[in-house]
């Protein structure tokens, strides 16, 4: 099974061109083949390219010229406002295109959490008719997700980055794990999975960060690990860990077993995705 990384960003420099809308951690750009020279050095076979809502929000258009470069590396997910008259339509369109395998809302920070709950609707009942799953980033918002999610049991729901509000700069913050039991419970829905992205800006401890297992194996049970994605959230990420200990975390990790491992950090994407890459 290749190994699948369920969230990266790429991005170019701040141009006039195609101007940033906001801030990321990061370096001044990385570009899908920096991106991809990065995942050959550590041995992950492909990644879903995530347009980075923060620099460039509803604006899709780099991360599809990434993954026109280089298809058989990236597949392609999209943020898309609630509040656009016109959602349906643009689900509809974005479904077609090359690479495409998701769709993704906002509602938890660094965005607001006070969204449209109609225009929610019309993306998670469109998205179920196209077979999209989306992607949700739902921080600090966990019981209005519950809500969708009780409310359209027949969309694919992929919650982003563990659920947990994680950090973009040092220090991780003293209890980073006070949601879990409210993470837990999402996994009576069967149309949730869950993204184990980002996990390792939660750590209290130096690579391989022993103190997240024990929670992470809490989602792993409830959830089940084909419902669990692994990720990096690369370069989000990069203020606190570096890729390569994001990486071998998972890779080299004793708690994991081979099927585990494969599973975790490919299977369940390959699957929820629909996508392999080439």
């Amino acid at each position: 099974m290749p190994i699948i990384d369920c969230q990266v960003h790429c991005y170019e420099a701040n141009t006039a061109a195609r101007p940033w809308q906001g801030h990321l951690p990061g370096p001044d750009e990385i570009t899908g083949p920096q991106m991809a020279e990065q995942m050959d050095r550590l041995g992950i076979d492909g990644a879903i390219a995530v347009s980075p809502w923060a620099l460039y929000r509803f604006d899709s258009s780099y991360a599809e010229q990434v993954q026109a470069q280089l298809p058989d590396r990236f597949a392609l997910i999209k943020p898309f406002d609630p509040g656009d008259a016109g959602v349906e339509t643009q689900l509809s369109d974005w479904a077609g295109r090359p690479g495409v395998v998701g769709a993704r809302i906002m509602m938890g920070a660094p965005a607001s959490t006070n969204i449209d709950p109609a225009g929610v609707a019309k993306i998670l009942d469109k998205s179920a008719e196209l077979g999209l799953p989306v992607n949700v980033l739902a921080w600090g918002n966990l019981a209005r997700f519950a809500e969708f999610a009780k409310a359209h049991a027949n969309t694919q729901l992929i919650l982003d980055h563990l659920g947990l509000l994680q950090p973009f700069y040092p220090p991780v913050p003293e209890n980073p794990w006070a949601d879990l039991p409210d993470v837990l419970d999402l996994a009576q829905f069967d149309n949730v999975a869950i993204k184990v992205s980002g996990a390792c800006t939660l750590s209290h401890t130096p690579y391989p960060f022993p103190d997240l297992w024990p929670h992470l194996e809490q989602i792993f049970h409830a959830f089940g690990l084909e419902r669990c994605l692994w990720g990096t959230d690369w370069t989000r990420a990069v203020k606190i860990v570096t890729l390569q200990d994001a990486v071998m975390s998972f890779t080299d990790s004793p708690y994991l077993s081979q099927s585990d491992r494969e599973m975790l950090m490919g299977g369940a994407a390959a699957s929820l995705y629909g996508w392999q890459p080439g």
